[in-house]
């Protein structure tokens, strides 16, 4: 079961990262779904609050660059 759900936590957060209109409605749904999907990969290697952490981080800096190349600033 845990090998499916990395992979689909994966899937949900790119799907999701994106969402919103603003730059920061979309920074702040890929840092949600970065800090849920790192804090679930985080659990299974035994610290989830690292994971959300790092997850965090990772998600805000892909929503907003998506947001950027949304916009035409980055290619």
């Amino acid at each position: 079961m845990t090998k499916l759900a990395i992979p689909f936590a994966f899937v949900a957060a790119i799907a999701i990262a994106g969402c919103g209109t603003t730059t920061g409605q979309r920074s702040g749904s890929g840092a949600l779904m970065g800090a849920a999907g790192g804090a679930l990969i985080g659990s299974l290697s035994g610290n989830a609050g690292a994971g959300a952490l790092i997850g965090t981080g990772a998600g805000a800096i892909g929503g907003y660059l998506y947001d950027q190349h949304q916009k035409g600033h980055i290619d």
